[in-house]
């Protein structure tokens, strides 16, 4: 670790500056992968896995039978702590349900509210050496609360082509319909405009890297919705 000590106070600035990348030069990455992956389908986002994550993969798709291998990984004291966030967050998303309420404004006359789920959603959770795996939770619980019909997840395998457990078996509590094995751009690609295996979905959450933010917002200018960006 770079250790600095008593800098001149017109050093400040450049010492604390966050670090960047050229924005245009991000922009057309992004775009890039976009395009081929609206184009190309699962075969361009197994080549970007390729490139990216260096995991060669014959299915995008997590089978059942690796979601049992993560159970079995899992420590019982983490599937406890797992299994406890989700009744919280759970007993907090209940409490925010919106029954609807009617209002007659005339005789004859009725106005009326009531919440209506997004059908398919597209979560995006970070894997790599700090996996997200508490953002499952806070996002799949709140979508399976509100009636969403598939809760599609998209998260980077590691170079076996393996998922982290802990999120695998945090999708299975929160009650996700889907898994795919994709990161970055490719994966926001695949859940705005869909592939032969991941299917379109209509809103994409989740947080990443400035790749991911800058896909999100990207497919958000014509094709899907998208969460607040982070930061």
């Amino acid at each position: 670790m770079k250790v600095i000590k008593y800098p001149a106070k017109e050093e400040w600035s450049e010492i604390v500056k966050r670090p960047h990348l050229d924005v245009s030069q991000l922009n057309a990455t992004v775009e890039g992968v976009l395009d081929d992956v609206k184009n190309h389908g699962d075969e361009a986002v197994k080549r970007y896995e390729e490139k990216f994550d260096h995991a060669h993969l014959d299915s995008l798709a997590v089978t059942e039978a690796e979601i049992d291998e993560a159970e079995r990984l899992v420590s019982p004291e983490l599937k406890d702590a797992l299994h406890l966030a989700h009744h919280n967050i759970a007993a907090f998303h209940q409490s925010q349900k919106f029954e609807g309420k009617k209002v007659e404004t005339c005789p004859g006359v009725t106005c009326w509210q009531k919440s209506v789920a997004i059908q398919k959603v597209g979560l995006y959770i970070p894997g790599g050496t700090a996996p997200l795996f508490s953002t499952v939770l806070m996002l799949a619980t709140p979508a399976k609360i509100a009636g969403c019909e598939e809760i599609v997840l998209c998260t980077p395998p590691n170079r076996e082509g393996k998922v982290n457990p802990a999120i695998l078996m945090a999708a299975k509590i929160a009650g996700v319909s889907k898994i795919f094995k994709a990161g970055g751009v490719q994966a926001i690609g695949a859940m705005a405009y869909g592939t032969e295996s991941v299917p379109k979905v209509y809103k994409i959450f989740g947080p990443g890297n400035q790749y991911v933010m800058a896909a999100k917002q990207h497919v958000s200018l014509h094709d899907v919705a998208i969460d607040m960006p982070a930061g």
